[in-house]
């Protein structure tokens, strides 16, 4: 029987390669997003919902485990990007991006806890980003939210390790996805020079970090927070 992992935003970008990653490795894939499903598979099942709504969230969790019995992994990758300096932020703003980046990320991560601790068992993977330890000017919003992802990494891996649970947590740097399309090569730039290794990230850098804590010999691995390109 092959494993199950939800993963969140996978309609485009990092979400849909990741989703693609492990149909192709022989999981059980079940996405989400706001939109319809961009994958066509046997293994892939699609719920188009958002995230942030606690009762859809919920839904969606119980209709998986009772179709299939588990979830095995859950990967939190759903969130959005808002670069503003701080004192031009709407607080609409401010509030859609702790919403998207925090609230589903706690949502999905309690919901599929539920499920994880009933069989002692499971992964749980959040997304952060190089903007939180970089301290990036114009991103304080951005960053703050993913800030809150670390600490609820954090904290969940020690409540939940008891059940064999692990809670882990990789801060991307640049990928060439919608999510940095608006934003001026010059700052892009002026990121990556910052780095260890000055080069965008790429989807099989991100799916390196999550098989590592996919892995079943990563059992004793439980909340960390890996950055890329030698951010720390």
């Amino acid at each position: 029987m092959s494993s199950v992992v939800l993963i969140t935003g996978t309609s485009k970008g990092i979400g849909k390669s990741l989703a693609e990653h492990y149909l192709v490795v022989g999981w059980t894939v079940i996405g989400c997003s706001r939109s319809t499903a961009s994958i066509e598979h046997s293994s892939y099942t699609h719920y188009s919902l958002d995230a942030t709504d606690e009762a859809a969230v919920v839904r969606m969790v119980r209709q998986i485990a009772r179709g299939h019995g588990r979830i095995d992994a859950l990967i939190n990758n759903a969130g959005i990007a808002a670069m503003n300096a701080l004192m031009t932020t709407p607080a609409t703003s401010a509030l859609r991006v702790m919403n998207t980046n925090f609230q589903s990320t706690f949502l999905c991560t309690r919901e599929v806890a539920k499920v994880m601790m009933r069989v002692r068992s499971g992964r749980i993977v959040n997304f952060s980003t190089v903007a939180v330890p970089l301290r990036l000017e114009g991103e304080a919003v951005y960053a703050a939210s993913k800030s809150a992802v670390e600490t609820l990494t954090r904290v969940s891996a020690r409540e939940l390790g008891g059940f064999n649970i692990t809670v882990n947590a990789i801060g991307p740097t640049p990928v060439e996805t919608d999510l940095i399309k608006a934003v001026p090569k010059s700052k892009i730039d002026a990121l990556l020079n910052r780095q260890s290794i000055s080069r965008q990230g790429t989807f099989a850098d991100i799916s390196n970090v999550t098989d590592f804590f996919l892995d079943p010999a990563s059992a004793f691995v439980t909340g960390q927070v890996i950055y890329l390109g030698g951010v720390s």
